[in-house]
């Protein structure tokens, strides 16, 4: 029993060192909001699937704070994004804009589709054209009957 509770104590310190502080937020509930409403527009670089808002990541968490920084200095949404977009790239945007750079983003998928569906239509017609149809010799149609048991037809 001593070892077990020597044991569960060692586990509660051990989860004491390992949490971490929560993130802060800023003391004004509006800046918070906006700040949260442009971190869902923006990609977590780390986890690059999940926005600022939603990522626990170290980087997301600097961002985040770079976010409230910036909007407490009174930049507004657009500068703070064109910041962002000069410093990490288009890729930060959820939403990219559509110029050469990124259009294997939003075109891309298209192009796999369609030329997976030309690739589905070509082998299934080629399949249907490469077997040729034989009649059934008259000792296959025999055996088949066998099989099915049905009663040959006098003729």
């Amino acid at each position: 029993m001593r070892n077990f509770l020597a044991v569960l104590l060692g586990l509660f310190l051990v989860a004491s060192v390992i949490a971490k502080d929560a993130p802060p937020v800023a003391e004004d509930p509006a800046l918070e909001k906006r700040a949260m409403a442009l971190a869902e527009e923006l990609r977590c670089l780390v986890c690059q699937n999940q926005s600022l808002a939603d990522s626990h990541a170290e980087l997301a968490v600097d961002l985040k704070n770079q976010i409230r920084e910036k909007m407490k200095a009174g930049m507004g949404e657009k500068q703070i994004v064109d910041y962002m977009v000069a410093r990490y790239g288009d890729f930060v945007l959820y939403r990219p804009p559509v110029k050469a750079t990124t259009m294997p983003l939003w075109f891309g998928p298209f192009v796999v589709l369609v030329g997976a569906l030309a690739g589905l239509f070509y082998y299934l017609r080629r399949r249907r054209t490469d077997v040729p149809e034989q009649p059934l010799s008259e000792a296959d149609q025999a055996r088949v009957k066998a099989l099915l048991n049905t009663p040959e037809e006098k003729q």
